[in-house]
């Protein structure tokens, strides 16, 4: 009886070891997301895409149930913030508030990206489509697209136009509007729209191409003066604001939109719980609503459907690029 004890013993206590170690590390691991979450935005506080994006992080908090914290990274056209988030460990925790410019511009401005867009993020969901404004400050004599067109030519690269920052959106939707209407304009590069909208109030700038988030305020008040948008289409929140394509410059359009991405090999139960939270979150009529107001569309898409519209978009801003000879500093 003694030894047939002994030698149960062995097996027994392997067997409780290992039930042990099974409760356990179901334990630790819990349910996602355990602990606050971290969403990276590539422009600094202040900014359009900062804007969307806390509102972005209220919602999820609150779907998720853990606190979505903002990071703003701005510089290098999203591309530090991008690269940081490539890197990161891939355990959905840390987000990246990805857009046009990082996602679809940045591979055909710079030439040693250290990141590749489509091979080193997972695609969660597409959040945000938004319009730009071509604002200009009151000094300028223009009243029109047409007008602006005819200043410009008549001063050639006396005008300035700023930008986000190299690369971005804002960036290529000035580009793009010198190339076709053949005027010469001074691009003046900032580290996201904060900074740019001080210039540009205080008059040191002639215009800029931004997101109506940002102006709308100082649109109402006179602070600055729209004379466009840059879709091919009307914006809801400025009905009678003329398309930049139908107020003097036939075929102009740009429309930016902005999702969220996390690092390559964070697993897809984490990808599709995201996904369904900010689903969720856009949905939201109140946010959307408010949203609108300041000309922006709440979206949302599926993992796939995000991915395959980026690969789209990659060959699609490098003919832009190309006809519009924009250059990274």
């Amino acid at each position: 009886m003694d030894v047939f004890r002994i030698a149960l013993r062995p097996a027994f206590n392997w067997a409780a070891a290992l039930l042990l170690f099974l409760v356990g590390g179901a334990h630790a691991a819990g349910p996602y997301p355990d602990r606050p979450l971290r969403l990276i935005v590539p422009f600094p506080a202040g900014g359009a895409a900062d804007i969307m994006a806390r509102g972005l992080a209220q919602q999820l908090s609150e779907q998720l149930g853990q606190q979505v914290v903002i990071e703003n990274r701005g510089g290098a056209g999203g591309t530090t913030a991008a690269e940081s988030v490539a890197q990161a460990t891939p355990d959905g925790y840390t987000l990246f508030f990805a857009t046009m410019g990082t996602q679809a511009i940045n591979p055909s401005l710079y030439a040693k990206l250290r990141y590749d867009p489509l091979k080193d993020f997972e695609y969660v969901s597409l959040t945000h489509t938004t319009p730009r404004v071509l604002v200009v400050h009151p000094s300028v004599p223009a009243r029109s697209v047409q007008e602006l067109i005819a200043l410009a030519k008549a001063r050639p690269g006396a005008l300035t136009y700023g930008s986000a920052g190299n690369g971005s959106s804002s960036h290529l939707s000035g580009a793009l509007f010198a190339s076709m209407a053949d005027v010469q304009m001074l691009h003046v590069p900032y580290k996201g729209s904060a900074p740019l909208l001080n210039d540009l109030l205080a008059g040191r700038l002639t215009m800029t191409f931004d997101s109506y988030a940002v102006y709308a305020e100082h649109i109402r008040s006179g602070k600055v003066r729209a004379l466009g948008v840059t879709t091919l289409t009307r914006m809801s929140a400025l009905p009678d604001l003329p398309a930049i394509s139908e107020a003097g410059l036939q075929g102009y359009d740009v429309s930016n939109w902005l999702g969220v991405v996390a690092p390559k090999g964070t697993p897809q139960a984490v990808v599709q719980r995201l996904n369904a939270a900010i689903a969720k979150s856009m949905a939201d009529e109140a946010g959307r609503r408010h949203l609108a107001s300041m000309g922006i569309e709440a979206t949302s898409s599926t993992p796939a459907e995000f991915a395959a519209m980026v690969e789209r978009e990659i060959p699609k801003w490098a003919q832009v690029v190309r006809k519009s000879g924009a250059t990274v500093d």
